[in-house]
């Protein structure tokens, strides 16, 4: 690690500026095994594009032991050159733990705290605790995991209790907060940050669509983590070109992909309900700008050609110069075992 935990939120002030999208794991094709040199091509892809950093997904069906050396593989590929958080959101807090310690022996950046499925907190108190317990079992700085499919309105509406984070700003190692509730609209986004700016915490909305708001308005640095990489290096730049105050730039890469945001948009409200993130679309969408691709494990929602053939033409439509390969191709990946 480069900072100390009593450095965290000043390191991550000067050094947490860009766009975080995420990288998954690849298997090899009979999916018995990571797939060392898919893994590999995506961080390499990930520089390549501009990106920040990215968060080594952990809900790809990878078992805790094939995790870590996920995050080993992804961390020596990048060699300093890339920013890459530990995904906290495993079967049990103590695997929580487990891996943001791996991720400190190994070199991540932070750890991304969200928490297991199982865990069902019936007060506000219960859920600090267990934001509190984490970061106290490890150095790495933090980023508060705010999203609705910690099913968490019964504390509070807007789908994460505000009181909460306000508390957990104060505890030394957390740095940022990845704020995905409070929709619709973005009122939830003015009143986090009006709780936090006095925090020196991160605010984060990590819906791109956003950003030139948040950006101008919230003074927001640092955005994600999402997938990002379905627009190719077009994010990072124009998030880049926001931070410079070249506004107008920035929106002229702003509206172009739009009708790649548009389709991105249609094909998740088809599976809005699941509580469960599209892995296999979002791997899908990065294939198409290059990454590696391939099979991914159980438990994933499956994904269909009409799926595939609306992000790839929304991507068209957008400009983006697209391979003309087969479907059956992004199954097979880019580096074929």
């Amino acid at each position: 690690m480069s900072y100390s935990r009593s450095e965290a939120k000043a390191w991550a002030k000067e050094n947490w500026r860009g766009a975080c999208n995420v990288v998954m794991p690849s298997f090899t094709s009979d999916l018995k095994t990571l797939n060392e040199a898919g893994i590999r091509h995506d961080v390499r892809r990930n520089i390549e594009l501009g990106f920040w950093g990215a968060l080594l997904v952990s809900e790809c069906g990878t078992t805790f032991d094939e995790y870590r050396r996920f995050m080993e593989i992804a961390i020596d590929e990048a060699k300093g050159r890339h920013h890459l958080l530990v995904h906290g959101t495993f079967d049990t807090r103590e695997e929580i733990i487990e891996a943001a310690k791996a991720g400190e022996e190994l070199g991540a950046s932070g750890l991304l705290l969200g928490h297991p499925n199982s865990f069902y907190p019936e007060t506000e108190d219960e859920l600090y605790a267990h934001i509190a317990k984490v970061s106290a079992h490890t150095d790495l700085a933090v980023s508060l995991f705010v999203t609705s499919q910690m099913n968490l309105g019964r504390l509070h509406t807007s789908g994460y209790p505000p009181n909460v984070l306000v508390r957990a700003a104060d505890i030394e190692n957390v740095v940022a907060v990845k704020y995905e509730v409070g929709r619709p609209g973005i009122a939830g986004d003015l009143e986090v940050w009006k709780l936090l700016r006095d925090k020196n915490i991160l605010f984060s909305d990590p819906l791109e669509a956003h950003s030139p708001l948040t950006v101008e308005m919230f003074g927001m640095q640092w955005m994600g983590t999402s997938n990002y990489e379905y627009w190719g290096s077009a994010v990072p730049q124009y998030f880049d070109l926001l931070l410079k105050g070249e506004y107008e730039k920035a929106m002229e890469i702003y509206w172009r992909i739009n009708p790649a945001r548009q389709a991105r948009v249609a094909v998740q409200a088809t599976v809005v309900g699941g509580n469960f993130i599209h892995r296999y679309l979002w791997k899908y969408q990065g294939w198409l700008q290059g990454y590696n691709g391939g099979r991914i494990r159980q438990p994933a929602m499956k994904l269909t050609d009409a799926q595939m053939r609306q992000v790839r033409e929304g991507l068209v439509k957008s400009g983006f110069d697209i391979a003309d390969e087969s479907p059956a191709d992004f199954y097979r990946s880019r580096n074929p075992d």
